[in-house]
């Protein structure tokens, strides 16, 4: 049995073949898989759906310290729970310095892989046109930081 992602991918590969227009937003595949009886939300799915729309909003959530910046108000952390893993989220602040420590080295565990699929997708690229010029990539990220701190400073 293929999994979910695995279904994703077919999903997408059919949409390609059909003739439809590509490239396309994921939405116009959404339609298309709906319309044409490819996929369907299965009741269980719901409370998974719900919770990912629970997530999205509270990633989005904002308010302003006390020194005027806008902090993002709910953090999550991985944790294992009685064998099981869950993702808490916690109010920045009201949360515990042991949750925060972690939603932050999570947080940037997460910047670190996409940096590196980042790379990878451009060397890839540099690879295949070697006879253009490279596509430079700079990880240091201090001046983009500073920058911008001056910028909201201003």
């Amino acid at each position: 049995m293929a999994t979910y992602h695995q279904q994703m991918h077919r999903i997408v590969q059919d949409y390609r073949k059909s003739g439809e227009p590509w490239p396309a937003a994921s939405k116009t595949i959404a339609e298309w898989a709906i319309s044409s009886g490819r996929w369907e939300l299965p009741a269980s799915a719901a409370v998974n759906r719900c919770a990912e729309d629970l997530s999205a909003a509270m990633r989005e959530e904002y308010y302003t310290d006390p020194k005027g910046r806008r902090v993002r108000l709910f953090h999550p952390a991985r944790r294992y729970v009685a064998g099981q893993q869950l993702t808490l989220w916690d109010d920045i602040r009201t949360t515990s310095r042991q949750h925060m420590q972690l939603s932050l080295q999570q947080r940037r565990q997460n910047i670190v892989g996409d940096c590196r699929q980042l790379k990878i997708d451009g060397d890839s690229f540099n690879d295949a046109h070697a006879s253009e010029p490279a596509i430079q990539m700079v990880f240091d990220f201090t001046m983009d930081l500073a920058e911008l701190e001056a910028a909201s400073a201003a």
